[in-house]
C-alpha cells in the first residue's frame, strides 16, 4: 500500500488540494494500491475558498513508500503565512531523510524550505511568489517560469493546475505514462504537459491583455 498524505495548512486553495487528489484517486481507481489521508495541525481547515475541510490532527508514521504532499494556500507574496510547528516541520524533513518523497504545490514549496528541504535542490512555485521564494530560502534555486521540478526526492510544482501536471508525472514514473495518460483522459485534461513548460501557455499569452474587442475577436477565430 502506498499512501498520499496531503498536509493542509489554513487557506489552503482547494484545485492546489484537489487536482493531486483526484490523480491518485484515479490510479486507485485503474487497481493501483494507493490510499490518499488529509491531516493538519488542527481538526477542520478552513480553505481560501471558505470550504472547512475535517483532517486528522495527528501526523501518522510513514515508510519510505509514502508521499507526503503540501498544497498551497492564500499566500500573497508568501504575507501572512503563519509558521508550522517545529514538531511538523520536524515530521516532514524526518519523512524525507529516512527515504520519502515530499512535493508541493505553490506556497506549500515554503513549508519544504521551512523543514530544511530546499537547501541545495532546485524548486519552483507559482510565478508570483518565486522572488520571495529565493529571499526566504537563499540556499535553493528557485527555477522561473516553469510547471514543475524534481531533484530527487523533492518534488515542487508552480501552483493551482500544475499539481495536476505534477501528479500525472509522478503517476508516470511509477507505473508508466500509459496509466498516466488513463487517468488524464479520464479526468477531461486537455493535454499533459511537462515540468519545462512555461506557466503562461502560448494561448494564454496571446491573452494577455485587457482589450474586450480583441478577445471578442480571438474567440470568433477560434470557434
Amino acid at each position: 500500500m502506498n499512501r498520499v498524505v496531503f498536509l493542509l495548512v489554513p487557506g489552503v486553495h482547494l484545485l492546489d488540494l484537489a487536482g493531486p487528489a483526484q490523480v491518485f484517486f484515479g490510479a486507485a481507481d485503474l487497481g493501483h494500491d494507493y490510499v490518499l489521508s488529509y491531516v493538519s495541525e488542527q481538526a477542520e481547515v478552513l480553505t481560501a475558498q471558505g470550504l472547512p475541510l475535517r483532517a486528522e490532527p495527528r501526523l501518522p508514521t510513514l515508510s519510505s513508500d509514502d508521499l507526503v504532499f503540501v498544497p498551497g494556500w492564500r499566500a500573497p507574496r508568501l504575507a501572512g503565512t503563519g509558521p508550522l510547528r517545529p514538531t511538523t516541520l520536524r515530521w516532514l524533513r524526518g519523512h524525507h531523510d529516512a527515504g520519502g518523497t515530499v512535493a508541493s504545490v505553490c506556497a506549500g514549496a515554503d513549508a519544504l524550505g521551512r523543514a530544511g528541504l530546499l537547501d541545495g535542490r532546485r524548486c519552483t512555485t507559482h510565478h508570483n511568489l518565486q522572488e520571495e521564494l529565493a529571499r526566504r530560502h537563499p540556499a535553493a534555486t528557485v527555477v522561473r517560469d516553469v510547471l514543475y521540478v524534481v531533484d530527487g526526492r523533492v518534488v515542487t510544482a508552480a501552483g493551482i493546475a500544475s499539481g495536476i501536471d505534477l501528479a500525472l508525472h509522478l503517476v508516470a514514473t511509477a507505473h508508466g505514462p500509459s496509466t498516466a495518460a488513463k487517468i488524464a483522459r479520464n479526468m477531461v485534461v486537455y493535454t499533459r504537459r511537462n515540468g519545462d513548460d512555461q506557466q503562461a501557455s502560448a494561448m494564454l499569452r496571446h491573452r494577455a491583455h485587457v482589450n474586450d474587442t480583441v478577445h471578442r475577436v480571438q474567440d470568433v477565430i477560434d470557434t
